[in-house]
């Protein structure tokens, strides 16, 4: 399987869990020793109690996430560099309407000796206007 085809279904695991709104789910795909600068966040996270705490927010907001362009880099035998835009339509503040949200987003991917892909560090931030 290519890597770019590992990539894709990394993320769409992820997206779906976010869609699903399956905090474990999510949580289980980052690394113990995780890092993450989160979208809508001042706060620097850090393993899957950050990332929990992060998606407990969030999710209330009904995120459905997709890749608008991306680029994967290899960065070694077992590790990825996947980054590029997606959009997430979501809930505005008063919850009477669905908005979209451009974000650029970077996740490195790393393999564990189970075969497992997990982050090992998060990165998105609005566009800028």
């Amino acid at each position: 399987m290519s890597l770019e085809n590992i990539a894709k279904g990394n993320f769409a695991s992820w997206a779906s869990a976010v869609r699903d709104k399956d905090i474990e789910r999510i949580v289980s795909l980052y690394a113990q020793d995780a890092t993450f600068l989160p979208t809508l966040s001042a706060e620097f996270k850090l393993g899957p109690s950050g990332a929990r705490e992060y998606f407990r927010i969030f999710l209330k907001n009904n995120p459905v996430g997709k890749i608008i362009d991306d680029a994967v880099q290899e960065l070694g035998e077992n590790s990825y560099l996947h980054s590029g835009f997606y959009d997430f339509e979501m809930d505005n503040e008063a919850g009477t309407a669905r908005i979209v949200a451009r974000a650029r987003f970077t996740l490195v991917w790393k393999r564990e000796p189970t075969g497992d892909w997990k982050i090992i560090h998060h990165h998105s931030s609005l566009m800028p206007d």
